[in-house]
């Protein structure tokens, strides 16, 4: 789905967090950003994936990551999600899909024989210097820091 691949320059976005903080690719230079693009705040899958980043995150920490979740979900749900599960990394209310557009994770999506368009679940690790070092298509949900954290 994503055009993006390794190697690319990371797209030089800008988003809003759950406490209307705004968040830019230049913010993170000097450190290694994971960008995790997930559909819905509060569902099962969503909700299992940033957990287990949550409980990896000082493993991230020591490695120099630095994790930001981007969904279309508004600023409150965010918060609602982010306060309810305690994650200690920001999560962007990208409503108008500027970031996930950015990134090329809007699209066609099938879900029990319905067809709509939605979020394809994607991670990119961007380096230091904002090229993506990876890009995650087939995310485990519950065990997604260990792709990461390889």
């Amino acid at each position: 789905m994503t055009t993006l691949q390794k190697g690319d320059k990371a797209p030089n976005f800008s988003g809003t967090d759950q406490d209307g903080k705004t968040h830019t690719l230049a913010d993170y230079k000097g450190k290694k950003l994971v960008v995790f693009f997930y559909p819905k705040a509060s569902t099962p899958g969503c909700t299992a994936e940033a957990c287990d980043l949550r409980d990896n995150y000082e493993r991230f920490k020591a490695k120099n990551y630095e994790l930001l979740g981007v969904s279309a979900d508004s600023q409150k749900a965010q918060l609602k999600f982010k306060d309810k599960y305690e994650f200690p990394f920001p999560l962007l209310a990208d409503e108008g899909k500027s970031v996930i557009n950015a990134f090329g994770v809007w699209g066609p999506k099938k879900f029990m024989g319905r067809e709509y368009d939605g979020i394809h679940r994607t991670t990119f690790v961007i380096d230091e210097k904002g090229i993506i070092d990876e890009v995650i298509l087939q995310v485990k949900t519950k065990e997604h820091a260990a792709q990461i954290l390889k």
